[in-house]
């Protein structure tokens, strides 16, 4: 299921103006490796996102190749700090290569493995968190992530329409757990959510 027609998709994309040769790098690798990025619309979203918080300090629960940490990075001021995470060496290679061509090296930390586990050794607090990690995992990343979120700050994750699998009776682990999440985004008391219907869903949550 598309969750915004293509037409729309197309409309907006044609909208945006030409971002800086390494994005424009990033998305041609993206598309060439087939590997999922959330791309500019969202890109965009994100990087004001950091700017309306005033963004020291972010956490990504899954980073890819630092496609989003990015995007992130153009909204924050110089000195303010993204981790990165991933299970892939490679990938986080890639992303070293990017930010040092960028300049922008000495803003992020790279940290292999799973995000899980890599985020108990960062206690907080962070301005956001921004998660997109396999979806089955969706309700582990709000209950670690939650607490290390500063009042006023923001939980981001990615994927939460799922291509709308969530509206059919799948019993897919992944489908679970993003109902699961969306279910615990709207039902706890200490955060104030909406999804967004871009791309393939994306909520925020602001930590009260």
């Amino acid at each position: 299921m598309d969750i915004v027609a293509p037409e729309i998709e197309s409309y907006l994309d044609h909208l945006l103006p030409s971002e800086d040769e390494i994005l424009g790098e990033m998305e041609r690798e993206g598309k060439k490796r087939r590997f999922p990025i959330v791309g500019s619309q969202v890109g965009r979203l994100l990087c004001q996102m950091a700017q309306l918080t005033g963004a020291r300090r972010i956490f990504e629960m899954g980073s890819g190749f630092g496609y989003s940490a990015y995007w992130f990075l153009k909204g924050m001021s110089t000195g303010g700090q993204v981790i990165l995470t991933d299970d892939s060496k490679e990938n986080l290679g890639r992303a070293k290569d990017y930010f040092k061509r960028a300049g922008l090296l000495d803003q992020v930390t790279l940290e292999e493995g799973d995000a899980l586990e890599v985020i108990n050794r960062y206690p907080g607090p962070f301005d956001i968190i921004f998660n997109d990690i396999d979806k089955e995992q969706y309700p582990q990343a709000f209950k670690k992530a939650l607490p290390r979120v500063r009042s006023g700050g923001l939980l981001i994750s990615d994927n939460v329409l799922w291509f709308g699998r969530i509206l059919t009776d799948s019993r897919d682990l992944d489908v679970e757990g993003i109902r699961i999440y969306n279910r615990l985004i709207s039902e706890t008391p200490e955060v104030f959510s909406a999804i967004i219907p871009i791309r393939d869903g994306l909520s925020i949550s602001i930590k009260k």
